[in-house]
């Protein structure tokens, strides 16, 4: 079996999945638009794309499942929570530890939380 898609329920399909698109760099599909009532943004294969599914209840509990982000390229985990907090997401919960370990859980502008842990480059340090 191969995993096609994470499906996430949303209000806002095409802004959520315009966020989300910033965050990781990957593209929202070429025949998305705002308004469907579906969006997807595209993952470089193997790894699956992120399908928007608008739902007419609003988020009232937090996640049964999320994401953990590791920064890519240059960034650390600090400089990727301030960039992806300049995009809209907001700060939930900080466990960085003095050290330098440890991950920041962030909330989308819907409020879905997702973490993002240390780079490779700094676990390697």
């Amino acid at each position: 079996m191969i995993l096609r898609h994470v499906t996430i329920d949303c209000a806002e399909p095409y802004e959520l999945g315009t966020f989300w698109s910033q965050v990781t760099g990957w593209p929202v599909s070429d025949g998305d638009e705002p308004g469907d009532p579906e969006v997807l943004v595209v993952a470089p294969s193997p790894v699956p794309g992120l399908l928007f599914i608008r739902v007419p209840e609003g988020k009232t509990v937090k996640n049964r499942i999320h994401f953990d982000w590791i920064p890519t390229g240059q960034r650390t985990r600090d400089e990727e929570v301030e960039r992806i907090i300049s995009l809209g997401a907001k700060l939930y919960e900080d466990h960085r530890t003095a050290d330098g370990r440890g991950w920041v859980t962030l909330r989308d502008p819907e409020g879905n939380e997702f973490c993002v842990e240390r780079s490779e480059a700094e676990r390697a340090s």
